[in-house]
């Protein structure tokens, strides 16, 4: 039986960096780590249709700064930033502390892995079949200029009385380079049948390396 490993965490340290940007003692670090899961999980619950991919959070002793990196920032702004500052209040209400939002476009929504995943969902939720919109939601990615893709649907698909679980890959998939920079996304469609996991791996090719003067290899800055 296959061992399964986050492809983001297996990669984290190597060519990406984590999305928790902070230090704390052992008594601190709890309680700081369920602080960024509210936020994210907060975030995520009121901007459910923005296209946000990844939350990433930076804490200094005066403040935490989260940078959101959203497909439509327009409906995260707001007209004149009114709702950047809405929602800081709610965080800082929520959390007790100082909160400095950031944002940042999405330039490629294709190739993200969780925007995919969340797309394929809200479509098998409207009652869309599996396999066309598994096709369309593939093509789309690999026309945008990914290297490979694999979707994986997981539950009662079209409504069948038995869970089972279905697989596609277009492309190139190396799971076990770490130069590869694998983007995986995962949520869960709401269908009147039940639940059905939609997992997203996306290929989004090699991360270039260059030679450290000592003769060994470094991520390029």
């Amino acid at each position: 039986m296959g061992q399964k490993v986050n492809p983001i965490e297996y990669r984290t340290g190597v060519i990406y960096g984590w999305k928790s940007k902070w230090y704390a003692t052992k008594s601190d670090y709890s309680d700081l780590l369920v602080e960024d899961f509210q936020i994210r999980k907060y975030i995520k619950a009121k901007y459910k249709y923005a296209g946000i991919p990844t939350i990433e959070i930076e804490r200094t002793r005066d403040e935490v700064k989260v940078v959101m990196h959203t497909a439509r920032p327009g409906i995260v702004i707001g007209r004149k930033g009114s709702k950047i500052e809405e929602l800081q209040d709610e965080l800082q209400n929520l959390v007790g502390r100082r909160i400095n939002i950031k944002i940042e476009e999405v330039n490629n929504p294709n190739v993200r892995a969780q925007l995919v995943a969340e797309d394929i969902a809200e479509q098998l939720a409207r009652r869309a079949s599996f396999r066309r919109t598994m096709k369309r939601s593939m093509e789309q990615t690999m026309e945008s200029g990914a290297k490979g893709i694999k979707v994986q649907l997981s539950g009662r698909l079209g409504g069948a009385e038995m869970a089972r679980r279905e697989k596609q890959i277009l492309g190139s998939m190396p799971l076990s380079t770490l130069r590869a920079k694998i983007d995986y996304g995962f949520t869960e469609a709401k269908t009147a049948q039940g639940h059905i996991g939609v997992q997203v791996w996306i290929n989004q090719g090699l991360k270039e390396m260059k030679e450290s003067s000592n003769g060994s290899n470094a991520k390029e800055g």
